[in-house]
């Protein structure tokens, strides 16, 4: 919901970023790399309760996942050699990767600390996987069908009332309370099931 109002205005300062990023020996697929390893280090810190930690590898991982398609575009740009398709496969795994184990580290986390239950973490798991699998079947299809919907990124994204900026903050929210995670989690397992129903139902019919 927040996605196309954050890149208005973050396009500007990532780019800056970006430009002063581009060195030979950093790449798209690089800043990728680095923003699963901190995400990756995020769920395993918040596993072990450092909150504090887990929400500055949270928070760096997500600015460099910012980095690597602007630094991306920038050299396609120059005509600079590189693959749009197998940048935009590692990103969109990556991410799905650093979504699942950081909801995995809080909620042991919060289970071993706070006594929190983890079914509202399996919920959200759960309603992941759904509307996950709703834009990318959505994506795929609509590239082999001539209906692609083109707003700079890789895939076709769908919008939806659960998108990238809302994750961040909601991750970054249970990070900072986790005495109340599983509220959060229950809370947004909710939203993103609206999300994922929104998502299957105006792909069905862009689709039709």
């Amino acid at each position: 919901m927040l996605d196309a109002a954050a890149r208005r205005v973050l396009d500007a300062p990532l780019g800056r970023l970006a430009a002063g990023l581009d060195r030979p020996g950093v790449t798209p697929d690089r800043l990728t790399g680095l923003g699963l390893a901190l995400g990756l280090g995020s769920a395993v810190t918040a596993a072990l309760q450092l909150w504090a930690v887990a929400l500055v590898l949270w928070l760096v991982s997500r600015l460099a996942d910012g980095l690597d398609g602007p630094l991306a575009r920038r050299r396609r740009a120059r005509g600079a050699p590189g693959d749009a398709g197998s940048g935009g496969f590692f990103d969109i795994t990556a991410d799905f990767c650093v979504y699942g184990t950081t909801v995995v580290g809080v909620a042991i986390g919060a289970a071993r600390g706070h006594g929190a239950p983890v079914w509202p973490f399996l919920l959200v798991l759960l309603a992941y996987y759904v509307n996950g699998t709703a834009f990318l079947a959505f994506s795929s299809i609509a590239e082999r069908s001539g209906r692609r919907l083109d707003d700079g990124r890789s895939l076709s994204f769908l919008g939806g009332l659960a998108e990238g900026t809302e994750t961040i903050v909601v991750h970054s929210l249970w990070l900072l309370l986790p005495q109340h995670a599983d509220v959060v989690a229950g809370c947004w397992a909710a939203l993103v099931a609206l999300s994922a129903g929104q998502r299957v139902v105006a792909g069905y019919r862009a689709l039709r």
